[in-house]
């Protein structure tokens, strides 16, 4: 569930990158440090008839992007992509869901090393689910979070 109260903000998230919005990924849950992002199946089927393998990708990038906006002040920060690996473990041929989250200790650590070094990694692993909740892929994510220079 997405409150009232952030839902102007989620609306915002799922319209700035212009393909997210082509591939119709949906913010579903947005609330302190977790998210619960979706791709649809339709737009995204590839030459056989599953879900593309890009769009998955870009799923999983997207939700790292959509959990730091949920765990951190967008005024301080920004993140980044630093490195990432998937691998595919069955074809994904209904929608598919990211579900992440962050603990408020993970929060506060990035906070201040990224107060003390200007950024710190983040690492992710997500296991995106299909409607039957099996894993289709796993995705290791290194991204980033950098301290906004405000010179």
């Amino acid at each position: 569930m997405i409150n009232e109260k952030k839902r102007e903000f989620v609306n915002y998230l799922e319209k700035v990158i212009k393909i997210i919005e082509k591939m119709e990924i949906k913010i579903i849950d947005f609330s302190d440090r977790y998210v619960k992002v979706m791709l649809p199946k339709d737009p995204n089927i590839n030459h056989i008839g599953t879900v593309y393998a890009g769009s998955l990708f870009s799923l999983a990038d997207y939700s790292t992007g959509v959990l730091f906006f949920a765990s951190f002040d967008h005024t301080r920060y920004f993140p980044v992509l630093k490195e990432t690996s998937i691998r595919y473990s069955h074809p994904a041929t209904t929608n598919i869901i990211a579900e992440l989250e962050l603990t408020t200790e993970q929060v506060e650590e990035a906070r201040r090393i990224a107060e003390e070094k200007g950024k710190v990694d983040m690492i992710t692993d997500i296991e995106l689910k299909d409607e039957k909740g099996e894993i289709c892929c796993l995705v290791h994510l290194i991204w980033q979070i950098r301290k906004i220079d405000k010179k």
